[in-house]
């Protein structure tokens, strides 16, 4: 990968590790290596920044080059932070809470649950969000403002044969064998008995508090299926925009000491004290009664999806319809169902992408040709570790071939112009660069970025893989 490459992969990386390599460091005796005006950027952030890449790609070779070019992403990292407040750039607190909600439930997919989490940082999944918003909200700004610089820069039919042209012929790559597939994904609802058994437990738990004066924190301790059961279930003074808005709207309807009605949110169902109000700020102990996702009715989903199927095949409607109208996955159903490659950002996916189970349901809707819907198949979405049923649809399937600008056009023009935006946006950081203060407290090779980016324009004559031309 070029160096430019390795800068901007190298910028992303830092972004979604960044809670977890501040959790993990360790004290150390640190150095002042840059300032950026009043951002002072040490030793021990780049070692770290430098460790986790390493993890991230499973190398163990440390090289010099690569330390200084995290050290180049922290700097204009707080370059653009500067750039943004210049610019009046802002990301909204809702912006903020959403993006962090999903990092969180990343790094606790990672570390194996909510309580394995919270031991790893020391903290509550509350507290870990009050003290990273802030580093959330300036990494968030990063990006808004460079995709803002991003979107600025297009590229033209002549610039995209010039890129593929300056391929050598003999080192034009293959392009793998290729599909374009929806889903629709609808997830089993807990079978009634379960519901009912866990509000019947709930109800119970809230009588024994009412009229058995029994203690709130003592039952959390005993029954609470949440991650704060072990300290009573006390939630500490946070804002009522962290909470989920159910659990919000019913504690914030309390007096102070005063017990809450069962209340069910999307995590099952709580009894809620009010300890504390101050502004918008709440504190609370809660009792969390999950419904067992063992007894989940995996035939109710198995049934509609064969009726969403008969109704594509056999009576003319609409797959990327029913999947807006239908799909519970929330990030394909706004486009009806599509599937896209989360690296490249395409709708045409390789086969050997794709995971196991669902390469074989391409690879046997491949038999069938294009128009083809599988029957409903299991499987575990993303980031959840419950269980999901999906139908999937073969909108395209593009055999292996070499690519062209005939047949390839959107994939040769997606790669010239990503090209085209890291050499804008290094030429541009180097202009902004002087309108913000940077000073390096330590030697610094002499190595122009735009220089070297630029020699992508005439490749090397020797053969080159795929991945080397368009990854």
């Amino acid at each position: 990968m070029h160096r430019k490459g390795k800068i901007l992969a190298l910028s992303i990386f830092i972004l979604l590790f960044n809670l977890s390599a501040q959790a993990q460091s360790s004290e150390v005796v640190d150095q002042i290596v840059a300032v950026v005006n009043d951002h002072v950027i040490l030793k021990s952030e780049v070692d770290q920044r430098v460790y986790e890449y390493m993890q991230g790609t499973e190398s163990d070779v440390f090289e010099e080059e690569l330390w200084y070019q995290v050290l180049e992403s922290l700097v204009d990292n707080y370059v653009l932070v500067e750039k943004a407040r210049i610019d009046s750039v802002v990301v909204g607190d809702e912006e903020v809470n959403r993006q962090l909600d999903q990092r969180i439930n990343q790094l606790v997919q990672r570390a194996g649950g909510e309580e394995e989490l919270e031991q790893s940082f020391g903290s509550t999944i509350l507290e870990i969000k009050a003290e990273y918003r802030n580093i959330f909200r300036q990494d968030m700004l990063v990006e808004r403002i460079r995709q803002q610089k991003v979107a600025e820069i297009n590229i033209t039919r002549p610039e995209v044969n010039e890129f593929f042209n300056n391929i050598p012929q003999d080192s034009i790559p293959l392009i793998p064998e290729s599909v374009a597939l929806s889903q629709i994904v609808i997830t089993p609802p807990p079978k009634e008995d379960a519901i009912n058994d866990s509000y019947n437990i709930a109800v119970q738990l809230r009588d024994s508090i009412l009229n058995d004066g029994k203690d709130i924190e003592e039952l959390a301790r005993r029954h609470s299926d949440g991650p704060t059961a072990s300290s009573g279930g006390r939630l500490p003074m946070v804002p009522t925009n962290d909470l989920i808005t159910e659990y919000a709207a019913a504690a914030s309807a309390l007096d102070p000491g005063e017990i809450s009605e069962v209340v069910e949110t999307s995590q099952g169902y709580h009894i809620i004290r009010l300890n504390e109000r101050s502004g918008d700020n709440i504190s609370t102990n809660h009792i969390l009664i999950e419904v067992n996702e063992d007894e989940l009715d995996e035939e109710y989903a198995i049934n509609k999806l064969e009726a969403l199927r008969d109704s594509v095949a056999n009576h003319g409607e609409s797959f990327s319809e029913l999947a807006r109208e239908h799909s519970e996955d929330s990030n394909t159903a706004p486009s009806g169902g599509i599937l896209i490659d989360p690296q490249t950002g395409q709708r045409q996916i390789e086969i050997n992408k794709l995971d196991a189970a669902l390469s074989q349901i391409a690879r046997e809707l491949g038999d069938e040709g294009e128009g083809a819907i599988s029957e409903p198949n299991a499987f575990t979405p993303n980031q959840a570790s419950g269980v999901a049923y999906r139908i999937v649809m073969l909108r395209e399937y593009i055999p292996q071939h070499q690519a062209s600008l005939e047949t390839d056009y959107q994939l040769i023009e997606s790669y010239a112009l990503q090209q085209k935006q890291q050499l804008e946006l290094m030429k541009w950081m180097k202009e902004i660069r002087d309108d913000v203060y940077v000073e390096y407290r330590i030697p610094v090779p002499d190595i122009d970025p735009i220089q070297e980016a630029s020699s992508v324009d005439n490749p090397d004559p020797s053969p080159v893989q795929p991945e080397e031309t368009f990854n």
